[in-house]
């Protein structure tokens, strides 16, 4: 959301949206150090979730260095060096979004790093899988990496970005998984309604992605229609756009959907 207009969260307010949740991510280039990172964190950490305020909704984010900066190895310990201290901040959730980008040495290297130092802190954990060609392999190699680590619980790790390739071996091993909803390299509502439809909705939930390019901040509302359109049952569609997120998040021990709501 550091990248959309305020027009998007008064879209999302009025579409009935009650939450944000925003993982540290990639500029759109290069920062240039630790330096251009703080600020980047202390945005994430105070500013946005005062802009977000304005329209009625609340901002929560995930701190992290993100795999597309990961290949100056270590620059990146620098970054994650500053993270340990904003853990403590009320609207942090957890560690995100960490994972791979080109499935590089370095990438699987910080991969890890931020995967000690959330099983070092007791954070939630939120996975970026590879676009396109690389997602399959990505997706493998994260998984492997996962249980190689040995450290966290399966139930508080989120694989995000799945597909129809990779949901099944995410779901599989216990892990969570994230349909994310983005216009070409990830799913349309369409394709995520056929996921929801093949694998149930046990730890499968729905999100959209906004950044500096094309995007739809709409898109969770979206599916919620192509899910009424196919005839689903309200009940179905709250839990993969509303109670199987809260139930995730809770466990960070600071998103309750319950306050939230009220």
């Amino acid at each position: 959301m550091v990248s959309r207009t305020t027009d998007d969260y008064r879209a999302l307010a009025q579409a009935g949206c009650v939450a944000v949740t925003e993982p540290a991510f990639w500029a759109g280039f290069d920062r240039r150090g630790p330096e251009a990172w703080a600020d980047y964190f202390d945005q994430l950490t105070r500013h946005e979730p005062v802009r977000a305020a304005a329209f009625g909704i609340r901002h929560y984010c995930w701190l992290c260095i993100n795999p597309k900066e990961a290949h100056d190895t270590a620059a990146a310990r620098r970054v994650i060096d500053l993270i340990p201290p904003l853990l403590e901040r009320p609207t942090v959730l957890g560690i995100g979004e960490i994972g791979l980008n080109r499935n590089t040495a370095a990438e699987l290297e910080i991969f890890n790093a931020q995967l000690d130092l959330a099983a070092d802190h007791n954070q939630l954990v939120l996975v970026h899988t590879p676009h396109l060609e690389d997602k399959r392999r990505g997706t493998r190699l994260i998984l492997e990496a996962l249980e190689r680590h040995g450290r966290l619980d399966p139930a508080r790790v989120l694989i995000d970005h799945v597909e129809e390739h990779t949901v099944g071996d995410v779901l599989a091993r216990g892990f969570w998984a994230g349909l994310t909803l983005y216009p070409q390299t990830k799913a349309t509502p369409d394709r995520a309604a056929d996921m929801i439809e093949r694998h149930g909705h046990d730890r499968l939930w729905a999100n959209s992605a906004c950044d500096w390019g094309e995007a739809d901040a709409l898109a969770v509302p979206r599916l919620r229609h192509t899910l009424r359109m196919r005839g689903h049952p309200p009940s179905l569609i709250d839990q993969v756009t509303l109670h199987n997120p809260a139930t995730f998040l809770a466990q960070s021990g600071r998103f309750n959907v319950s306050e939230i709501l009220d």
